[in-house]
């Protein structure tokens, strides 16, 4: 689960770790006075869940509360597009206004896990700022990954190991110790994925401070956490994804047009590669999981069929614990209540199957059937390729 800078800052804050001072807005109005109680000078910063925010136009400086307030009434209400969010874009619902910070250095640090060695990480760069993803492809040597043992916890020596890499400042070294100790305590604490701050600002003042974080939580952890779940916001999120939470499905929306209704995270996985290596290109990840009723599995058909780029659907069941009557039972339920726009193409195999073809074949639906995986996955790209072509 993602969260808002403004939200992160303020977990952040709440562990020691030096954060600007920053207050919410959802107004222009609002922009205004906390501009005032900042000291008149601010920054207005969108908040999206996407990175490349001051490139699309999402951070803006204001002189003055007028200012922001003009600022802020052309910001609310508009759509940030950048890399992360492609052209469809994000709309910008609420503004962090921040104290302005002269600074000079910029790093960047943030605390993850590594998979490879099921370890805690830290990752730091000395060039923290815009284009750092660019930085870490080309210039791989000036980025550091620390990673430490989850079962001793994070020692001084693996601080100064991170200080002495990005050549902290000896009377920076106690606060960004205390920084390191701040964000390990929080990651461990709230069950996070990922806590990034970029840039970490060395202030001209002399200190160091977060001037954008991100945090993001295992969404498996999240029954641990009713404190952070509570941070969760819908809006910025796929409806659909939100939907098929709903009803306990795995869903992750992509960006091609042949749904994908598969039972089992590894059959899924392997129905996105057999559709790709015919040159389909699929919509979603979507799993029923092993002991899907007939409502579940309508649910997911109605998900995918919300899809306006869907040209056709792969059902891909293979029938252990979820049978296939059941799945063809959860087919017809979808087409009576949404209708079956775009060509289905079943691959059922396993318990019932037999049963589960015979209530198909006697449905009267214009369902496809197909014999195996790469049969299902061909007859779903020459369907699609079929569509553009038209």
């Amino acid at each position: 689960m993602n969260i808002h800078e403004y939200q992160a800052k303020e977990l952040l804050a709440a562990y020691g770790a030096p954060v600007p001072k920053g207050i919410l807005a959802l107004t222009a109005e609002q922009a205004q006075e906390a501009a005032r109680a900042l000291g008149g000078a601010c920054v207005l910063k969108a908040q999206a869940h996407c990175g490349g925010r001051g490139k699309a136009g999402g951070v803006k400086f204001a002189s003055s509360p007028e200012e922001a307030y003009e600022l802020a009434k052309n910001m609310i209400g508009m759509k940030l597009v950048t890399k992360q969010t492609g052209e469809k874009g994000k709309t910008v619902r609420k503004l962090y206004v921040t104290e302005p910070v002269s600074h000079g250095a910029e790093y960047y640090l943030a605390l993850t896990t590594d998979f490879s060695s099921a370890r805690p990480v830290f990752i730091a760069c000395a060039e923290g700022g815009t284009e750092i993803e660019e930085l870490f492809e080309k210039s791989p040597e000036k980025v550091a990954r620390v990673p430490f043992g989850a079962e001793l916890g994070l020692k001084d020596y693996t601080v100064r190991a991170l200080a002495a890499f990005l050549g902290v400042r000896a009377e920076n070294y106690k606060e960004f110790s205390a920084l390191l100790y701040a964000m390990y305590k929080l990651y461990t604490d709230k069950n996070c994925s990922l806590i990034e701050i970029n840039p970490l600002a060395l202030t001209d003042g002399g200190a160091l401070t977060a001037l954008d974080a991100k945090i993001t939580f295992d969404d498996n952890a999240l029954f641990r956490h009713p404190e952070v779940a509570v941070l969760r916001d819908e809006a910025e999120e796929d409806p659909k994804e939100v939907e098929a939470e709903k009803y306990g499905l795995s869903y992750i929306a992509l960006d091609g047009n042949i749904g994908c209704l598969v039972n089992g995270a590894g059959l899924a996985m392997a129905t996105m590669d057999i559709l790709s290596a015919f040159g389909g290109r699929p919509a979603n990840f979507l799993d029923v999981g092993g002991s899907a009723g007939e409502e579940k599995v309508a649910a997911a058909f109605g998900i995918l069929l919300s899809d306006e780029n869907v040209r056709a659907i792969m059902v891909n069941i293979f029938g252990g614990i979820m049978k296939c009557d059941v799945i063809a039972a959860g087919i017809l339920e979808a087409a009576e209540k949404t209708g079956l726009r775009v060509p289905v193409v079943v691959r059922l195999e396993g318990t019932n199957v037999e049963r589960g073809k015979e209530i198909l074949r006697a449905s009267g639906l214009k369902l496809i059937s197909a014999s195996d995986m790469a049969d299902a996955a061909r007859k779903c790209v020459e369907l699609t390729k079929a569509g553009e072509t038209a």
